[in-house]
């Protein structure tokens, strides 16, 4: 079980209020609203679901363990070259690395820890383990964040209403347990994806005539 400070850790972690800048990035969500993929509660929640069970979620979440389980840093550097080559466009590469290095400054100003110049998953992962997290906490906490994350940006873009939004947060759950029990168990010849219109949607994203996200 948890420790106060480890879960507030988590919970400090992965805040909205954390500045690595999460709310600029919709994880090329913003095309696939654009373009009518997603349009209401049903299939925004359909489409968090497949990155959390087979998508980029679920690779993230694997990444993190991986880190977490990391004796070195030639290991830490092999995962993390593993989650650029996983990268499935360009806008996702720089999301995953801007705001890996905002985590990684922040990190070290407060906490004194040293996992700059990673991916956003692998600091993370690092940085649990140099401060005694529980891997699946930290990663059940990850997937969350990630989740609310899209879901707010669903709810400016869709748009959905804040009601929806918790609805579509709380009908997840069962995806989150399950991707994180499964990521703290994982080697990495688990990961995957098979998400093509989400990686698609990413590369498209680039070129959208107007937008408000990054990514």
């Amino acid at each position: 079980m948890s420790t106060n400070k480890t879960f507030l850790t988590a919970l400090q972690w992965l805040s909205p209020a954390f500045p690595i800048g999460g709310f600029a990035y919709s994880h090329g969500l913003e095309w696939a609203i654009e373009k009518r993929h997603v349009t209401d509660q049903t299939s925004l929640q359909n489409w968090l679901q497949d990155l959390l069970g087979l998508g980029s979620a679920r690779s993230d979440a694997i990444l993190l363990a991986l880190a977490f389980e990391s004796e070195n840093k030639s290991e830490l550097i092999h995962v993390n070259q593993l989650a650029l080559a996983l990268s499935a466009s360009a806008e996702r590469r720089s999301e995953t690395l801007l705001q890996g290095q905002a985590f990684g400054k922040t990190i070290r100003d407060v906490w004194g820890q040293d996992c700059t110049d990673l991916c956003y998953p692998v600091a993370l992962g690092a940085a649990a383990r140099c401060e005694n997290l529980i891997k699946e906490d930290i990663i059940t906490a990850y997937l969350h964040a990630f989740s609310a994350n899209l879901i707010s940006a669903a709810i400016r873009l869709v748009p959905l209403g804040q009601t929806q939004g918790q609805h579509i947060l709380l009908a997840l759950t069962p995806e989150i347990n399950a991707c994180a029990a499964e990521a703290s168990g994982a080697q990495e010849d688990d990961l995957s994806s098979t998400t093509f219109l989400s990686d698609v949607a990413s590369m498209r994203h680039e070129t959208l005539h107007t937008r408000i996200f990054r990514t």
